[in-house]
């Protein structure tokens, strides 16, 4: 909930070298497709073009997008260009693995606009990698952010993993020391999660892997946040950091992800991707070969919808807005659902309140620090109400 935002795009590119067991995001490793995937993918963007929308960000996630010639990937920025309004200063975001970006590429991307890169670096150790079954190195990822710099690349964002088993403060602190030492603009910083259809979930149900204990996760929660504090980093959402200085801090973060936290529209393209225009959500096909043959066919590959309820809106709202450091912002809350948030949830908000778990000013309901780690047990507190 934005003010007058713009809309953004997403381009869903499906392929990786190799599926990580704990990634729940649709991929294939079958790279003999791609040429049929873009000819299908330049396609959904001609008939995708509608009424005048502007986009301000525009995001290729994945799989793994930097498995993509730079050839394509500028097939792909002219037929957004032709069929779809970009502003001139759109946020243009791609996601790299460090196993897959070469210097050559990486100039070469930022010459056709791409302004924004993500590298999934993971973890700086190696045992920890393997865990991950991730392709790459250690010294594959300091490669790679180097790259980045030397290629002109100055909003350069890295992701890690942490709550891994056997994982200790000392090792999340060495990691979190690692990626400071770039000055990267963002840091996305995420829990393990065991997604119950992929190995790593199946491993776990199967009692083959335990899962780090909540107070222990927690004590790693505070690790991150304390030590990217301190190190000039500002937390704007539960897992996403970004550099602070005065002058720049709001740009660093990123303009993409705040669309999906604050409900603001976007259209999803490529097999998987959602799409959201309040209140529908839609998703295409999780198949690349269907996808590619629906739109052979010259049908949007549409695999679903759903239209959100008052209460599945105003609830999404509700967690969405606690996951960032803004929190909810009282007047447009209450603009967009026509209540009155504090007078609506006054009852769990005085015992939120006196458990030191949230905070009240006369614009915004925030949580504290204690609050994040237990956000779900918040948010229960306002699903059972009968709004």
């Amino acid at each position: 909930m934005l003010a007058n935002p713009n809309p953004g795009l997403y381009i869903h590119i499906p392929f990786c070298l190799r599926k990580c067991p704990y990634c729940d995001f649709y991929s294939t490793a079958d790279l003999s497709l791609k040429p049929a995937f873009l000819k299908a993918l330049l396609l959904e963007i001609r008939l995708t073009a509608g009424p005048a929308c502007t986009f301000d960000t525009v995001y290729l996630g994945g799989g793994t997008p930097s498995l993509l010639d730079t050839g394509d990937i500028q097939q792909i920025i002219d037929a957004i260009n032709e069929y779809h309004s970009i502003l001139p200063d759109a946020e243009f975001t791609i996601e790299a693995n460090p196993g897959t970006v070469r210097p050559r590429q990486l100039s070469a991307l930022r010459d056709v606009g791409v302004n924004r890169i993500n590298i999934g670096v993971q973890s700086f150790q190696s045992r920890f990698l393997r865990f991950l079954g991730r392709i790459h190195t250690a010294g594959d990822s300091d490669r790679a952010v180097q790259s980045a710099r030397d290629a002109g690349f100055e909003n350069i964002g890295l992701d890690l993993i942490y709550g891994l088993p056997g994982q200790s403060k000392a090792d999340l602190a060495e990691d979190l020391r690692r990626a400071v030492a770039f000055r990267p603009a963002h840091l996305s910083c995420y829990t393990l999660t065991y997604e119950p259809e992929t190995p790593m979930g199946r491993q776990r149900q199967a009692g083959r892997i335990r899962p780090m204990p909540d107070g222990r996760l927690a004590d790693l929660m505070i690790v991150t946040a304390e030590y990217l504090g301190a190190n000039g980093y500002e937390r704007y959402e539960i897992s996403n950091y970004a550099r602070s200085e005065p002058s720049e801090h709001q740009l660093n973060r990123s303009k993409h992800n705040q669309k999906y936290w604050n409900h603001v529209p976007y259209l999803g393209l490529g097999p998987s991707a959602h799409s959201y225009a309040p209140p529908v959500r839609r998703w295409n096909m999780r198949d690349v070969g269907k996808y590619i043959d629906r739109l052979a066919d010259g049908q949007l590959p549409v695999g679903g919808k759903e239209q959100l309820s008052r209460r599945q809106e105003m609830t999404e709202s509700i967690y969405l807005g606690f996951r960032q450091a803004d929190g909810i912002i009282l007047d447009r809350f209450n603009q967009a659902f026509e209540c009155d948030f504090l007078q609506e949830f006054s009852d769990p908000l005085v015992f939120l309140k006196s458990e030191g778990l949230l905070m009240v000013d006369e614009t915004a309901c925030r949580l504290t620090e204690k609050g994040m780690r237990l956000l779900d047990s918040v948010v229960e507190r306002f699903l059972i109400l009968d709004f």
